[in-house]
């Protein structure tokens, strides 16, 4: 049987912010868009030519040295890690961000406003299911000079603990964990960004936080303040008056919680994963995080997720009785043979079909394809993947034998085998989208000996037949 999936969701109206840059200091305009299904989270940038998009996607990641960064094609968007752990918190799919300079506005150094904004807009559910990986085993990474690691083990849902410890007395060992995205608005996206005293002098060198003051950072001070290193925080921050509170961070601030930095680094783990472009159905454990480490582990998961999807051979039991048999199948399709290229129909449900089909030396293609070297042609297993999905389409009507199925599309055709006589097919075809007026995208694969053999993506539509 089948899992229901939740559907995707995106926003009912655009909602815009205004603030500065951390990094840069420039006043900055944010809107937040609805947008269409599949369309994940994606920026725009308003204020360049072109109005250019780049997608959040851990591949673009450039740099990770205050915040995460992302380039493409030399346009940059920067510190989006407090934006997208919003959308995550709020389970929203797909969103276009908006923005006319390279960095969303810091606002307090959390995702709080973000997530009253997102609020503000409102929730507007979609047709198409959403895309979730779920974790089966456990995938780590560790970056061995920081001792830095995270662990992605299989859980019912997406859940996250992070652990923290900078050697530091003044902030010392933290913990901080969700057992439920519902919990991000209240527990965790309030938590603002944090820093050491000597992190800031650094940073103040070299001009990297003009837009920071004391309301968007946590300063905790690991070192003794000197008279002159006071002045210059006070010309920094255009205050009057710096001191050090009992808790040992810089005035003016006070936590929202005892383990806010635990808090925040959960908040940017969330953010950092939002890049891996699907949602995550497992627990992470992250022991000492950094957008360094978040962003190498959101890589490799990209990657892995992409082999299993592509070479993820559906486990199903030849032996067993079809859902439909040869027969059943030319009732539903006008094919027949020779150019019925699909034997039986294994498994059927309202978002993805699989089939088979034995290959065997007396099929009439391989007279010509190739005598003494025969290979079943690639448009023959494109064409066998249709008529698959045919069946997917045909059964939302309840006449289908009144209908015929024809091709309107297929893209990013890639065969990866070849298949030889003997071989047996394994089709699975996966609906990308609702089937609206009979027209119908899928997601095609060809299997055979547990191997992806081809794959396209197929768009068709059944049209009834005119009795004249």
């Amino acid at each position: 049987m089948s899992e229901a999936r939740a559907q995707q969701c995106t926003i009912a109206k655009e909602v815009t912010l205004t603030g500065v840059g951390l990094h840069t200091g420039a006043n900055v305009t944010m809107t937040f868009k609805p947008a269409d299904e599949n369309h994940g989270y994606k920026f725009k940038r308003v204020d360049l030519e072109g109005e250019p998009v780049i997608a959040a996607d851990a591949s673009l990641v450039t740099n990770t040295q205050r915040g995460t960064n992302l380039e493409k094609n030399g346009v940059a968007i920067q510190t989006t890690e407090h934006v997208l752990a919003a959308c995550v918190g709020l389970e929203i799919d797909n969103i276009l961000i908006e923005l006319n300079a390279s960095e969303p506005p810091i606002m307090d150094g959390s995702s709080k406003f973000f997530v009253e904004a997102l609020e503000k807009a409102g929730k507007k559910e979609q047709e198409a299911c959403r895309d979730e990986y779920v974790v089966k085993e456990v995938i780590s990474y560790i970056d061995e000079d920081t001792g830095s690691e995270i662990i992605l083990m299989p859980s019912d849902e997406y859940q996250v603990t992070t652990m923290v410890d900078f050697g530091t007395k003044v902030l010392g060992t933290q913990n901080a964990s969700i057992k439920h995205l519902s919990e991000f608005k209240e527990e965790i996206s309030d938590s603002r960004t944090f820093s050491f005293l000597h992190e800031i002098e650094m940073l103040l060198e070299h001009g990297l936080i003009k837009g920071g003051d004391l309301n968007n950072a946590i300063v905790y001070v690991d070192k003794e303040l000197s008279p002159e290193t006071m002045d210059k925080l006070r010309v920094a921050f255009n205050k009057d008056h710096i001191a050090i509170k009992p808790n040992g961070i810089l005035d003016n601030l006070t936590l929202h919680h005892p383990n806010e930095a635990a808090r925040h680094k959960l908040l940017d783990v969330i953010g950092d994963l939002a890049l891996v472009g699907t949602r995550i159905r497992g627990k992470i454990i992250a022991n000492k995080p950094g957008h360094y480490v978040n962003t190498q582990f959101a890589k490799k998961l990209q990657k892995i997720i992409k082999a299993e999807r592509r070479n993820h051979v559906p486990d199903v039991d030849l032996h067993a009785p079809p859902v439909k048999d040869v027969n059943q199948i030319m009732e539903m399709l006008p094919h027949r043979p020779p150019f019925l290229l699909v034997d039986k129909i294994l498994e059927l449900t309202d978002q993805y079909v699989i089939g088979m089909k034995n290959v065997t030396m007396n099929e009439p293609f391989f007279v010509g394809h190739f005598p003494g070297a025969p290979v079943m042609p690639g448009v023959l297993q494109i064409e066998a993947m249709a008529q698959t999905g045919g069946i997917l389409v045909l059964s939302t009507v309840p006449d289908p034998e009144n209908y015929l199925t024809y091709l309107l599309k297929i893209d990013n055709v890639r065969y990866k085998q070849q298949v030889v006589p003997g071989d047996t097919l394994i089709f699975k075809l996966d609906l990308m989208s609702p089937i609206r007026r009979g027209i119908c995208q899928m997601q095609a694969r060809a299997y055979a000996n547990g191997r992806l053999v081809s794959e396209a993506e197929i768009m068709a539509q059944i049209v009834k037949v005119k009795n004249n």
